[in-house]
């Protein structure tokens, strides 16, 4: 019997078992890798992003100041932001001819989440004066302070539909438009684009509506 032949051909034998262990494993990864990249690109596509870029159109307001009388800000048209919502919609402040209020609420103001249920109450009972719109601003965000992610804090809320919310860039680009000094904060624009008043702080609803109605007869 030939030795050196038959161990030739079972190492042959065993390196061509070992080739195509090697690449089924090369294949499998392969597969794996691709399918993983897929889901992550899916996933991605219905990322909400509690970031977003946006852009301010006009002059800027001065930073508010609750002691200047009169606010400098009254009178001034106010700039245009044009941003997206936590799921990728555009938003904006784009004066339609209707009276708009612009309110900015961060996640982690403990007078934020005292206020937001209150705004959330004062629209569901119908008590917000009609014909004026409502846009808010997510800003401030920060995932190192608590009540992150603003998307989730404001869902648990339910935060009225109907009132769209921009996320403010990293840098609270939409807020430092405004003047934005403290949260909440609120600015009441007048049919013609023009700012009626600036509030800052816990707003009670009562006050709220009766400035709304004396500044824009709505």
């Amino acid at each position: 019997m030939n030795t050196s032949k038959k161990n030739s051909n079972t190492g042959n034998r065993n390196a061509w078992i070992i080739g195509g262990i090697i690449a089924a494993v090369v294949a499998l990864a392969a597969i794996v890798a691709i399918s993983s990249s897929s889901k992550k690109d899916s996933a991605s596509s219905g990322t909400v992003q509690e970031f977003s870029d946006v852009t301010v159109t006009g002059d800027v307001l001065p930073a508010f100041d609750s002691a200047a009388k009169p606010d400098p800000a009254v009178g001034m048209t106010a700039p245009t932001l044009t941003g997206k919502s936590f799921t990728g919609n555009v938003v904006t402040t784009e004066s339609t001819g209707t009276p708009l209020l612009v309110l900015f609420v961060a996640h982690w103001c403990p007078h934020c989440q005292r206020e937001v249920p209150l705004l959330v109450e004062w629209e569901k009972s119908g008590k917000m004066p009609a014909g004026i719109d409502v846009v808010t601003v997510a800003t401030g965000t920060d995932p190192a302070n608590p009540n992150y992610p603003p998307s989730e804090w404001l869902a648990r809320e339910n935060f009225p539909a109907t009132w769209p919310v921009m996320a403010d860039s990293t840098d609270k680009v939409g807020g430092n438009a405004f003047g934005l000094a403290g949260y909440p904060y609120f600015v009441l624009i007048g049919a013609d684009g023009k700012v009626l008043v600036r509030m800052s702080g816990e707003v009670p609803m009562d006050e709220l509506t009766a400035t709304i109605l004396a500044l824009t007869g709505a």
